[in-house]
């Protein structure tokens, strides 16, 4: 009878229902599997590995943070420095670590005002210049989260294996954009570790990734995207792995750990980038990725809609409180696993509007166009 009464307040009823199902599937099934997965054991025979990073202008990032990859506890292992038309002090800083460091290799890629290029020709450079079959990607900003990073990101690779995807988070700052890019951060990777550990894998981040140099070349590397201005990490996966050939690898020790923005502007500049690559992903993974910030929206927004007038009021209050209840209970001890502690209180504010801000930023994209060289 209140439905045949109020045929509006009926309909927004339904799709708030609908919507926190799907968000319950979400976080049940997919965010929950990082604090579920149980690493397998390895047998790992150490194969030698090449450490790829692109630099332009990290003078002082290399200076920090290289050491940290240089010191790594491996037998076998080379780190390849693309200097791609720096004009700071890059070259004087990768130049004083050769003669500490032997395991370093520097590939200089000089200015030419005739021909601009993105991240990925720095990138193909790099796995051109590599000389084992094993790569595994950092940026110049990551700090190693231990002295066993390499071995434990190159433990995964068995005969099958193709595609390891680990974690990269961002260094703990004061303020509440931090706050926002360590959540912001760990829910996309709750995504894309958890689809990846459910069988549907479908991109990586180029903080902290590794794939076979075969693969890279069998596959014709970042054909189809060159011209894209993000993409030498997430399109490659997205194009490349599969439930067969890719694992994930997300122990603390092996996380890496990034310069985080300074300013709201250089934070929204990186996510614009970072959206340049989002309609190249396959249509499945878009259905998948774009169904949960838009379910989520619908969630709150017809949320309000019926507690206002207090429409089934009871029944309301208890679906809100079974996905927010559904949401800490998976959040919480996911933080803990990617080591990303003292952003669950606030993860719940940003819940609310993560969807709007990033809808934003990514529609503004529609209107403004990135330089095809600012790869950073």
């Amino acid at each position: 009878m209140i439905f045949q009464e109020n045929l509006f307040l009926s309909v927004v009823f339904i799709l708030f229902a609908l919507s926190a199902v799907v968000q319950l599937f979400y976080y049940l099934r997919i965010y929950s599997a990082v604090s579920r997965y149980i690493h397998p054991a390895t047998d790992n025979n150490k194969q030698p590995v090449s450490v790829i990073i692109c630099a332009r202008n990290e003078a002082e990032n290399l200076r920090n943070f290289l050491p940290s990859i240089l010191d790594q506890d491996y037998p076998d292992f080379e780190v390849i420095v693309v200097d791609d038309c720096s004009e700071d002090d890059t070259y004087k800083v990768l130049g004083s670590f050769l003669v500490k460091y032997p395991r370093l290799k520097i590939s200089t890629v000089t200015k030419d005002p005739r021909f601009t290029h993105n991240k990925k020709f720095a990138q193909f450079i790099g796995i051109k210049a590599a000389s084992n079959e094993i790569l595994l990607f950092t940026d110049s900003d990551c700090k190693a989260g231990s002295p066993h990073w390499i071995d434990g990101m190159t433990s995964g690779f068995d005969d099958k294996t193709e595609i390891v995807l680990g974690y990269g988070g961002y260094m703990k700052r004061k303020g509440i954009l931090n706050k926002y890019i360590r959540y912001d951060t760990f829910m996309i990777a709750l995504q894309y570790l958890g689809m990846a550990i459910r069988g549907i894998p479908y991109m990586g981040v180029g903080r902290n990734m590794a794939y076979r140099r075969s693969l890279f070349f069998k596959k014709k590397g970042f054909e189809g995207h060159t011209h894209v201005v993000s993409g030498d990490d997430d399109l490659f996966v997205n194009a490349n792995s599969t439930r067969a050939n890719t694992r994930v690898e997300f122990r603390k020790e092996n996380h890496t750990t990034s310069v985080p923005s300074a300013t709201l502007k250089e934070w929204i500049a990186q996510k614009k980038r970072h959206f340049t690559a989002a309609p190249y992903y396959k249509t499945g993974h878009k259905f998948l990725i774009i169904t949960e910030p838009v379910t989520r929206m619908l969630f709150y927004i017809s949320f309000i809609i019926l507690i206002i007038p207090l429409f089934l009021w009871q029944a309301t209050v208890a679906i809100f409180g079974l996905r927010i209840i559904s949401q800490i209970t998976v959040l919480i001890p996911g933080q803990k696993r990617l080591n990303e502690r003292g952003i669950a209180v606030y993860s719940l504010f940003f819940d609310i509007f993560s969807p709007v801000i990033n809808s934003v930023i990514y529609f503004s994209n529609t209107t403004s166009r990135s330089g095809k060289n600012k790869w950073k």
